[in-house]
């Protein structure tokens, strides 16, 4: 792929510029750098209004492929979409609560929605005034999405679902979550399954429970299904499976350049930890900051080069690989070039307070997760044994 900025995607960056330095201000300035990794928790309701006030500059919706303007939202091309993240997170704005649903959802629904789901649900997305969640693992099946539990039973047009899902992200905010469920029982492993839309205010039929993390902080959250209305299906009952697949294909891939971005930033941070500490001046962990560094920009090309590509079924399995191991090892990083400081907290612990944490520490700890979430390392490998090696497929 030829990949550079031209004339229009520099005017396009000249514009996201202007209006993030004159729509960036007050509380939501307040919140710079908040919401990533460790955090995402934190500053929900600012953040949920800054998600309207990039829904009313027309900034949800970059990468969705359908007409500009279609669903309130415009239009921009790879090369633009890269610069409006560039100029993000460039400024720090918050982290993004509504990135499931402009992300994974919607394009989800573009794909494999009927006509009516996407009048119904984009236009909100766009506007930044549905938050989504996804309610895909599940206590006994987080790595083996095939093997879950929930049931979904038809109702009237719709479904009742009873369950539980695990690891869920911001459901405590959310409005809406899509949920795999078994809607025939008769069926095994990735069939009978679908695709549900479940609204979260179903007061006694939706109990939401954050977990609470070893960094003192609650990330995810499990969620109880106890009857609960679902009244949309997207591709038809039992075409759960694939139409996951395409949506875990897109949080694998279509995300990573963007994500780069932030790694930078957190490596900057790092490295800067070990000119003042002094760590640089060992020759053995210059060499990891270096090697860091330049597997970053090997991360970075390989991104480029498959944006926009097709049919590449290993893709994003590689570049899951490649971006959850290089991210752990940089926490663990943070902390060698910290030495013995890395485990002291920046204030005195106290019962009310045990678990205050800085950034590093906090880098550090959520980084164990990077090569189990989104489908682990063992998982990523299984894939490209078996759809791009042609290996035999694993007996379960």
């Amino acid at each position: 792929m030829d990949f550079g900025f031209g004339r229009v995607d520099e005017e396009f960056r000249a514009e996201a510029r202007e209006w993030l330095t004159g729509h960036l201000v007050g509380d939501y300035a307040a919140l710079a750098g908040v919401g990533g990794p460790g955090s995402e928790h934190e500053g929900a309701r600012v953040r949920r209004e800054w998600e309207r006030e990039l829904g009313g500059g027309g900034w949800i919706g970059l990468g969705w492929e359908c007409a500009e303007g279609a669903y309130g939202n415009r239009v921009g091309s790879l090369t633009q979409q890269v610069v409006w993240a560039e100029e993000y997170a460039r400024v720090r704005a918050p982290g993004r609560v509504g990135h499931i649903g402009e992300n994974l959802l919607a394009p989800t629904l573009i794909a494999a929605g009927d006509e009516a789901q996407r009048r119904r649900f984009l236009p909100a997305i766009a506007r930044g005034e549905e938050l989504w969640c996804q309610g895909y693992s599940e206590p006994e099946a987080g790595s083996d999405l095939a093997g879950l539990r929930t049931v979904a039973v038809r109702e009237g047009a719709g479904y009742r679902v009873s369950g539980q899902k695990i690891w869920t992200s911001l459901a405590g905010e959310a409005d809406w979550c899509f949920v795999l469920a078994r809607t025939d029982p008769g069926e095994r492993r990735h069939r009978g399954l679908s695709f549900l839309l479940v609204p979260m205010d179903q007061p006694g039929r939706i109990e939401v429970r954050p977990i609470r993390q070893m960094s003192g902080t609650a990330e995810f959250n499990e969620v109880f299904f106890d009857g609960a209305r679902a009244p949309h299906v997207v591709g038809g009952e039992g075409a759960g499976w694939r139409v996951a697949m395409g949506l875990l294909a897109r949080e694998r891939g279509v995300s990573t350049l963007v994500q780069q971005i932030g790694f930078a930033a957190e490596l900057s941070a790092v490295i800067a930890a070990a000119v003042r500490g002094g760590a640089v001046r060992d020759p053995v962990l210059r060499e990891q900051l270096v090697r860091q560094w330049a597997e970053l920009r090997v991360m970075r090309w390989n991104a480029l080069r498959t944006l926009g590509a097709a049919g590449d079924a290993g893709a994003p399995s590689v570049a899951k690989l490649l971006w959850g191991g290089w991210h752990q090892r940089l926490g663990e990083l943070a902390m060698r070039v910290r030495g013995a400081a890395a485990a002291l907290g920046p204030v005195d612990w106290s019962p009310r307070a045990p678990y205050e944490l800085d950034a590093l520490q906090r880098l550090f700890l959520f980084t164990r997760a990077d090569t189990l979430y989104g489908g682990s390392d063992e998982i990523q490998r299984n894939i490209i044994a078996e759809r791009v090696l042609g290996l035999p497929r694993l007996e379960r």
